[in-house]
């Protein structure tokens, strides 16, 4: 809360957590209910929209509220054993699954390797590696080989590190319905060098870490890809999370507008990927209406990217493209995404996805390229063009089926061109169906 920026998320200029906010640390804020104002008061003076930080701060506690009521009615009707038998057995029965479920991956080493873009204007990529170790029914990610922690808001805190480990390998091997408890988790492990990208020592800023929890997840998935290739998928696409700030001429008061975007998820073994999600953060794009309706912004296009999707036999998601009109006064937007210079990989021959990009005011005279990681100020009427990256393709391109590529060239996800260059397919442009004897003739040139 508070800090240099507005949403707390910079990554230039930031070299020490005590830049990104106020520090609270464990403190009472109701006691018995009521609410302690001296400290409301200290925290929503040091915000820039102080009524949404105490809604929030409400909400929060109420929902508590309700966990409450509702365990100590639990443990009213059933009784402190049953209830601490039945918490003993859930915790022991995901454990027993997750170790059987890491049993079935061969024991081994496997490694991956992806890049962050930088962490600000004029700094170098940052190098993720892992290394994921499976012995038995225990498994391994170790981190060693990354790059150092930086002078930036971009670390990741172990603990993070750690929860996106953890959900990386869970999701790839056993179903959804297996509970995220302590028992799933016993099995898996994560080691981080001390002073590491993904083990800083403090007091390293890390309020921009939102930036790097894909990349753990893409590069977990492709080591163990090397495993367990029909469990995998390949590198998804990188959201955005730009932060917009300004005065609303519609009351003269400062509005804080957090907007996220995302693109999709990568091919998988035996499907597309799918469009406009994004799975590790379980979530879809924010509702137009939503945006346009709370703060003077104008969405004027939200749109999937044509020929961004990596090319496979399954192929990636694609790309999105989110075009917001500013219509505040005396604003800024933080710029926070990447994959503006590394694009997301495919797995076994697929393609990748094509790269992000964020333009101010583009087809214009002023048109200007955004940094994915600074902040820019804004004039009223200013064009903001988030473009994230597609996602990568799963598998040979040349051994997609020509009808799948048809469909999408009739859903404009991709081009009559790229059809033929990215997949070996020609396309009558007349009926729109695959010309079978050229599509052969093409595909057997290879």
């Amino acid at each position: 809360m508070g800090g240099a920026a507005p949403g707390s998320q910079a990554v230039e200029g930031i070299s020490e957590f005590y830049q990104e906010g106020i520090r609270i640390l464990p403190t009472r804020l109701w006691r018995g209910g009521e609410v302690n104002r001296e400290v409301m008061r200290l925290i929503t003076g040091n915000v820039r929209v102080p009524e949404i930080v105490e809604g929030d701060l409400k909400a929060m506690r109420n929902s508590g509220r309700v966990g409450e009521l509702r365990l100590a009615d639990l443990f009213g009707r059933y009784g402190t054993e049953t209830v601490l038998a039945a918490w003993d057995e859930i915790l022991a029965h995901s454990e027993r699954e997750m170790r059987a479920a890491i049993r079935e991956v061969p024991s081994g080493q496997y490694s991956a390797e992806d890049f962050y873009d930088d962490c600000g204007r004029g700094t170098d990529p940052l190098r993720v590696f892992v290394t994921v170790i499976v012995d038995g029914d225990e498994i391994t990610v170790d981190f060693e080989g990354s790059s150092p922690q930086t002078r930036s808001g971009m670390n990741s805190a172990f603990n993070y590190t750690l929860a996106y480990t953890w959900h990386t390998v869970k999701s790839a091997l056993v179903q959804q319905t297996l509970p995220q408890n302590a028992g799933t988790m016993r099995p898996i492990r994560a080691r981080a060098p001390e002073g590491s990208l993904f083990n800083p020592r403090p007091p390293a800023a890390a309020g921009a870490r939102a930036v790097m929890q894909q990349r753990i997840v893409d590069v977990i998935l492709q080591a163990l890809a090397q495993a367990i290739p029909e469990r995998v998928i390949a590198a998804s696409s990188h959201w955005a999370n730009p932060i917009f700030e300004g005065i609303d001429p519609r009351g003269g008061r400062r509005f804080v507008y957090y907007d996220i975007i995302v693109g999709g998820m990568g091919a998988r073994p035996h499907k597309d990927g799918a469009e406009a999600v994004c799975g590790s953060f379980n979530l879809e794009n924010i509702p137009v209406e939503v945006n346009e309706s709370n703060y003077p912004i104008l969405i004027e296009r939200l749109e999937l990217i044509p020929d961004s999707a990596g090319a496979g036999t399954f192929r990636g998601s694609c790309g999105l493209r989110k075009d917001i009109r500013f219509l505040g006064e005396r604003g800024s937007v933080s710029n926070l995404s990447d994959r503006h210079r590394f694009p997301p990989p495919g797995l076994f021959g697929g393609r990748p996805g094509a790269l992000g990009r964020t333009l101010l005011n583009p087809e214009t005279e002023g048109e200007q390229d955004l940094h994915p990681k600074a902040i820019y100020p804004l004039a009223h009427a200013d064009l903001v063009s988030m473009r994230v990256s597609g996602s990568g393709g799963y598998g040979d391109p040349r051994a997609r089926d020509p009808e799948l590529v048809a469909r999408d060239v009739a859903l404009g996800y991709v081009s009559a061109d790229q059809a033929r260059q990215g997949y070996g397919v020609v396309i009558d442009p007349v009926s729109g169906a695959v010309d079978a004897v050229a599509t052969g003739r093409l595909r057997g040139m290879r």
